[in-house]
């Protein structure tokens, strides 16, 4: 109810919601024999704070209401502002609106692209391991360049723009399905339709004015960073190469067989000393190094996870 109010604000500034949230909306399941399961209309969003809107040009995006002096904002905006938004290392998720609640004046809404987890549809090839790790590596070594700390890069705020992978769309909530909820949707291979990876969420963001500035608090989703403390300060932008480190270690190295040239990288990225660890651009280094031993034959090679059972793996053999 709280978004249909808003409903015609929004389409007067060119976002239109699903027909769920909008004035004089009646459950099209009503006073049929329809299992309100596979009507578009029974599904309700995922996260209050966050909808998805259609523009005028088709386009879905992703509408999150907010606080009107957050740091998410003003971070965001800075990179990807005219000066950065067309450099290739920038893989920040793009703002493509900022405008106020008609309501509530300490609030404003803002719109990003619609994006998917980084991790949905799984990965399928050892390649695209490797392009996600080096797309994620150069944009963390971009934010860090702007003197950026990102502080909280964990899975769930690394997406990706998988419009390569889903050319007829998807549907913003049940993501396995058709825009129109009716159908199955079934990817592409990264392999075959390269994606691009946005790093989201700068709520404990922070911009500094020098990589040597130490901070405290902000304590992120990655629980198991070392120095994390509310009272001793720490190097933010340190906290990022753990991080990411730990992501490819339970993401990738902990979940896929033949992932053991990743090893060094990960241990330099985890090391328990902050002052042990490589910078952004060492670790691009690192990575770059391991990545040029590996034979070009080996990036299309399927995954197989260290959970499969042999039943899986004869079906996907079979699956080709």
């Amino acid at each position: 109810m709280w978004w249909r109010d808003r409903q015609p604000y929004l389409a007067s500034r060119g976002y239109m919601l699903r027909p769920r949230y909008r004035a004089g909306w009646k459950p099209s399941w009503i006073g049929t024999n329809v299992d309100p399961e596979f009507c578009e209309d029974a599904i309700d969003q995922m996260l209050p704070q966050i909808l998805d809107a259609t523009r005028p040009d088709g386009t879905v995006v992703a509408l999150k209401h907010t606080k009107r002096t957050t740091q998410e904002i003003a971070i965001a905006r800075f990179l990807c502002s005219e000066r950065f938004k067309g450099d290739p290392r920038n893989h920040c998720a793009p703002v493509l609106d900022v405008f106020p609640d008609p309501v509530d004046p300490t609030m404003v809404f803002f719109a990003m692209p619609l994006l998917r987890p980084f991790d949905d549809p799984e990965f399928g090839a050892f390649g695209e391991v490797l392009d996600f790790i080096g797309q994620t590596l150069e944009g963390i070594a971009f934010m860090h360049s702007l003197n950026v700390a990102h502080r909280d890069c964990a899975g769930p705020n690394i997406m990706m723009d998988a419009r390569p992978l889903y050319p007829e769309g998807w549907h913003p909530v049940r993501r396995d399905l058709s825009p129109d909820a009716i159908h199955q949707v079934k990817p592409l291979q990264r392999v075959d339709a390269p994606v691009r990876y946005y790093f989201v969420d700068f709520g404990l963001s922070t911009r500094l004015d020098s990589e040597r500035k130490l901070v405290v608090g902000g304590k992120g989703r990655d629980q198991d960073v070392p120095e994390l403390s509310w009272t001793t300060p720490y190097d933010p932008f340190k906290v990022d190469i753990f991080t990411l480190g730990h992501l490819y270690q339970a993401a990738f190295y902990e979940k896929f067989h033949g992932m053991e040239c990743l090893l060094p990288l990960i241990q330099a990225m985890m090391a328990q000393d902050p002052g042990q660890r490589p910078t952004a651009e060492a670790s691009i280094n690192i990575f770059t190094t391991l990545r040029a031993n590996i034979n070009p034959s080996a990036l299309r090679m399927k995954l197989r996870r260290q959970d499969e059972t042999i039943s899986e793996r004869i079906i996907k053999w079979f699956a080709g």
